[in-house]
């Protein structure tokens, strides 16, 4: 009895680490809407001349800002005000604003749908906090209205302080409005009836696209999906998906392939920021990294005479020059080691990441470096 619990325990565990082993995705393996995109499926950007209201004396100066001073008298004189412009000069007002609103229009937003809007100083004004953006339209290339912006500003700074100091966090210059524009007009693109969908890679690789042509075809059958380059993919929709295109983009969108990444080292030489991609690799070599130090110092000797002697005193000016060399320690990096390998390889010689742009560079420039040296 106890014989027959043991092998049916043996049995159960086999069996589970089997159904595991089947339900794990692949190493690495990411969503195919996380490396590629659907053509003509994009965010549309928009831009719009606005005036912000209600400032605490942080806006223009109208007299040295000539856009807000125009801006504010057509915006009086739509309201049925009539005002002349002598009369307005003689006005200090330093409550109002000149902005420019951007925002993104998303793919398929509906007349009526709100989007988020960001709103950014053009003049001198030191503020918006506590602003009110007043009614701007938002227009896309084509010069169309394609959406209408209004509402209070959330800065998300301050900034105070006087003639002698000032405290700042953050940048009061520009806030954002959260839903704070109404979608008037839609982009004229609809997904295409037939359900032939161009898929275009955000990285083009081949190895990526024949990988994604692979995965489509083994999930909605042979002939489904081919590439013809590196950046694309096109998928034809399956008879069972006719007429359900957002359920086919659905499911193919989910399915979990590996994505080849370039060997890469980025480099930013004003930061000392150094990032590497998971397939670097070096040649069999040994690299010893020791720092120069030049130290120049100055002093003055005086000589001065006794106080009842002629003659003058004297500032014979000294320099002291001295040379001070670190020890190198000589590392031997083998052919073929990961980037963990390399990481503790070069911490053990000290190297700072000023250090570490020089060892790469050398590397490099010795042809022992398998991957791509991008300085920016």
């Amino acid at each position: 009895m106890l014989t027959m619990k043991k092998s049916y325990l043996f049995f159960t565990i086999i069996w589970a680490f089997i159904v595991l082993l089947n339900c794990t995705s692949p190493l690495h393996a990411a969503r195919i809407k996380d490396l590629a995109s659907i053509e003509g499926v994009r965010d549309n950007q928009l831009l719009g001349y606005g005036l912000v209201m209600g400032l605490n004396g942080t806006g223009d100066d109208i007299k040295k800002a000539v856009f807000t001073r125009q801006a504010l008298i057509n915006l009086v004189q739509r309201l049925g005000m009539s005002i002349t412009p002598d009369v307005f000069n003689r006005m200090k007002t330093d409550n109002v604003a000149a902005v420019m609103v951007t925002a993104d229009l998303p793919p398929f937003a509906r007349p009526g749908s709100r989007i988020d809007v960001l709103v950014s100083t053009m003049g001198d004004a030191t503020s918006l906090s506590g602003g009110t953006l007043l009614m701007t339209p938002l227009k896309g290339p084509d010069g169309k209205t394609y959406a209408v912006a209004q509402g209070a500003l959330a800065v998300g700074a301050i900034s105070f302080g006087g003639k002698s100091a000032k405290v700042q966090k953050n940048f009061p210059t520009s806030g954002r409005l959260a839903n704070g524009a109404i979608v008037e007009r839609t982009v004229g693109w609809q997904l295409p009836p037939s359900g032939d969908l161009l898929f275009e890679l955000n990285v083009p690789d081949f190895t990526t696209a024949a990988r994604m042509t692979e995965a489509i075809n083994n999930q909605f059958g042979v002939n489904t999906a081919h590439s013809p380059d590196s950046g694309t993919v096109k998928v034809l929709m399956p008879l069972d998906y006719r007429g359900n295109v957002v359920g086919f983009v659905a499911d193919l969108e989910n399915i979990e392939i590996e994505a080849a990444t370039p060997a890469r080292i980025v480099v930013n030489e004003r930061t000392g920021t150094i990032v590497m991609g998971q397939d670097v690799r070096i040649a069999t070599v040994a690299i010893s990294h020791g720092n120069l130090n030049l130290i120049i110092s100055e002093t003055t000797d005086v000589t001065q005479p006794n106080p009842l002697a002629a003659g003058q005193t004297v500032a014979a000016p000294q320099t002291n020059i001295s040379v001070v060399e670190e020890e190198g320690n000589l590392v031997v990096l083998h052919m073929g080691v990961s980037i963990g390998e390399i990481a503790r390889a070069l911490n053990a010689i000290g190297a700072t990441p000023r250090d570490l742009i020089a060892i790469f560079q050398a590397i490099k420039a010795a042809g022992a470096l398998h991957a791509e040296l991008l300085i920016i």
